[in-house]
This record gives C-alpha cells, sequence and structure tokens, in this order.
C-alpha cells in the first residue's frame, strides 16, 4: 500500500455488505492485511463458557474487522463517502476530500 488514507480516528461510511450506510470511527487499521476495524459496525457474537477468568460465561459482542475497500471517509462537509487526494498546504502534506475540497486532518 503506498500511503494510507485512512486512518486511526476517522469516521468513515461503510459501501457494501451487511452494514452498508453506517458510519463509525476507525478504531484500528491493518495495512499488511488490508483490513480495518470500525467501531459499532460488523459485529460479531461469541458465545463463551464459564471459566475461571469468566464464571458467568455468556455472549460477548465483539467488532470484526472489515476490508479497507468496503469504507470510504466521510466528507467532513455533509457526512457523504468521499475519494481522498494529498495536497501540500505550508510545507505540509495533508488529505483533502475530493467532493468537498476540505482538508480532512488539521
Amino acid at each position: 500500500m503506498a500511503s494510507a488514507k485512512i486512518k486511526k480516528g476517522d469516521t468513515v461510511v461503510v459501501l457494501s455488505g451487511k452494514d452498508k450506510g453506517q458510519t463509525g470511527t476507525v478504531q484500528q487499521v491493518m495495512p499488511k492485511e488490508g483490513k480495518i476495524l470500525v467501531e459499532g459496525v460488523n459485529v460479531m457474537t461469541r458465545h463463551r463458557k464459564p471459566s475461571q477468568a469468566n464464571p458467568q460465561g455468556g455472549i460477548d459482542r465483539v467488532p470484526a474487522p472489515l476490508h479497507i475497500a468496503k469504507v470510504a471517509i466521510a466528507d467532513p462537509k455533509d457526512g457523504k463517502p468521499t475519494r481522498v487526494r494529498f495536497e501540500e498546504k505550508d510545507g505540509k502534506k495533508v488529505r483533502v476530500a475530493v467532493k468537498s475540497g476540505e482538508t480532512i486532518d488539521g
């Protein structure tokens, strides 16, 4: 991957799958696997047996990773999905939303 267009803390919109249209904040980016972990999206349930660490057992809800191609950064202006390009402003390389032209990181 050339340079990361999606980073931890970004707000993203899911483009396809069962959670299409949902927005969430990026919790973790795994560039080697090409996956991303988004808060509140693609939540799976794990049934846990009682153990000494967790004597109650029960059902845990854990987020599962999504492929990075299934999400797009939410435009800072209107929250709709947008592509990202890089520009140089004041000698710094910044990410810019293609739709609105607004900078994503300060």
